[in-house]
């Protein structure tokens, strides 16, 4: 992928972090801006800029791979295309500013990762003046600011089912190992590791993966709960500590992603404590770490999150929207339509350790 990287004039250290992620998506070269060096003028010729909450994010570091290799594809076409990938770095006075950077420098479409997703005023105010489109992905913002304005689309995946999936793949699990409630009380005494303080699709996973099992006629009893931000170092160190308050009593961690998840198993290896005795750990987003500790056995499962089908999606949105194509004609990823000429959503799907050699494949 010919991607052009930009050092943000915000954030410290920016070009050593703009430097691993041209090392995740490919050859890359850092400019300044889309406009740094632009593609020839011609039939095709697009400007994609896009903007990350978080570089460092697992998924979307992988997310990002399988965009650069659709930009790739297209490239072989022989379509002229410039592409600046940037850094927010969690900030979103620091996000706004790149966006309307990148619009200054010439992007005609923007594909925005939300670090705040109640706060995307002003980038749709800024894109909105220029007559830029926005296509936000993966960290979905409130719909009455999406339908602010009819250029402004969303591509990622529906939360609820997430939390519904895994909700239910723990019942099927319960009920298939009796010997999963260790104490034999009746009921499953668990713990949850929540991504981030207020965050939508935080509170739907966690939220709907419990109602499902409740619903399902599982016993829970709640002994731990800790927010760590969808980090693997922050999940293990709150691990350690609900391990340390509940020593053998954890039959289940509910993690709101693969991460927090592979913190979980972390902290359960530097405790010393044999894996026969974990309780069972649940991940989403089926990150390639996480499917090999499904296939390993060390993570029970997790919720595959097609970030390749985003990808798929996004490019080919964001390339239509650029070049002035119709969205009638868009090629999206076998059975996956836009809804109300807005959303685009992949599904997720279950994967235990039968499956998850086939979705590390994908």
């Amino acid at each position: 992928m010919s991607t052009m990287v930009r050092k943000s004039k915000k954030t410290a250290g920016i070009r050593q972090a703009a430097a691993i992620l041209a090392a995740v998506l490919g050859t890359a070269v850092i400019v300044s801006g889309c406009g740094g060096t632009s593609p020839k003028k011609g039939n095709g010729s697009v400007r994609i800029g896009v903007s990350l909450y978080d570089q460092y994010d697992t998924f979307i570091s992988e997310l990002m791979d399988s965009f650069g290799s659709y930009v790739d594809t297209r490239k072989s076409e022989g379509v002229e295309i410039a592409t600046i990938v940037q850094d927010a770095s969690r900030s979103q006075p620091a996000q706004n500013e790149d966006v309307a950077e990148m619009i200054e420098n010439g992007c005609n479409v923007l594909c925005v990762n939300l670090v705040d997703r109640t706060a995307p005023t002003e980038i749709i105010d800024t894109a909105r003046k220029n007559d830029i489109p926005v296509i936000f992905f993966n960290r979905e913002l409130v719909e009455e600011d999406l339908m602010q304005w009819d250029k402004l689309y969303y591509v990622g995946a529906d939360a609820f089912q997430s939390g519904i999936l895994q909700g239910e793949m723990a019942t099927e699990y319960f009920k298939a190992h009796p010997e999963a409630d260790r104490n034999e009380d009746g009921s499953i005494q668990y713990v949850v590791l929540e991504g981030e303080a207020g965050h939508q699709d935080a509170i739907i996973r966690t939220e709907y993966s419990v109602d499902t099992m409740i619903s399902n006629g599982i016993l829970l009893d709640k002994v731990g709960y800790a927010i760590a931000n969808w980090n693997r170092a922050q999940a293990r160190s709150k691990m350690e500590q609900l391990i340390d308050g509940n020593g053998s009593g954890i039959e289940l961690v509910l993690a709101n992603n693969d991460d927090m998840a592979l913190g979980a198993i972390d902290a359960y290896q530097g405790r010393g404590i044999p894996e026969e005795e974990w309780p069972a750990i649940f991940g989403i987003d089926g990150t390639d770490t996480g499917l090999e500790a499904v296939i390993a056995g060390s993570m029970t499962g997790t919720i595959y999150n097609d970030k390749d089908g985003q990808a798929r999606a996004m490019e080919e949105l964001a390339y239509t929207l650029a070049s002035g194509g119709s969205l009638d004609k868009m090629q999206l990823p076998d059975g996956v339509a836009m809804q109300d000429n807005k959303y685009i959503r992949l599904p997720y799907e279950k994967v235990d350790r039968e499956k998850a050699e086939e979705y590390l494949s994908k």
